[in-house]
């Protein structure tokens, strides 16, 4: 500024600024989880979500519809609002509708329906799994239990469905296991 002319620096290299990230080496970058999503670091009991935090959305789905219904029939002849805010809150508030519906209350834990699977199936259970999924248009939770049975090498296998509202038994499926397991043990 003195009327000096500014010498142009040489910008630093990547590698000596510390960021492993415009260090161009893949192999620094680490991405991690947040701390409340990281599961290997968790202690205590699992709670699986509840299916019923969908009526928190369904619920502003369908007073935001209103809204826009109500708006579109008040202001019909208003230049500012034409037939998409009576047709867009109507689709909104239906989506609603349906979120409301479909929010079923998930009162069957995995533990509730391993203990209805284990009555189902006849035999005692070794190894089991246990995956939340939905069934039917109206989002019905639904327990996958795969289970085996309580044996080194287990001899039989089974798939049972137990619904996650009422603990219901829906399907039962067990067969001789074919897999050979001799070379684990």
């Amino acid at each position: 500024m003195n009327g000096e002319a500014d010498e142009p620096s040489e910008l630093e290299p990547a590698d000596a600024l510390g960021d492993p990230s415009e260090s161009g080496d893949d192999g620094a970058v680490r991405d991690e989880l947040p701390e409340d999503l990281n599961a290997t670091e968790y202690v205590g009991p699992y709670v699986f979500p509840n299916n019923n935090r969908r009526r928190i959305a369904a619920t502003l789905y369908v007073i935001i519809g209103l809204i826009f219904v109500v708006l579109w029939l008040v202001a019909n002849d208003s230049a500012m609002v034409n037939a998409g805010f009576g047709w867009g809150g109507a689709v909104l508030a239906a989506i609603g509708l349906y979120g409301l519906v479909a929010g079923w209350n998930l009162s069957v834990d995995e533990n509730d329906a391993l203990v209805a699977a284990t009555r189902s199936v006849g035999f005692p259970i070794g190894h089991a799994s246990a995956q939340l999924g939905w069934r039917g248009w109206l989002s019905r939770p639904t327990w996958r239990i795969l289970l085996y049975s309580n044996e080194p090498q287990p001899e039989r296998r089974g798939l049972v469905l137990v619904d996650g509202n009422d603990g219901e038994v829906l399907d039962t499926i067990v067969e001789n296991n074919p897999e050979d397991w001799s070379s684990y043990v």
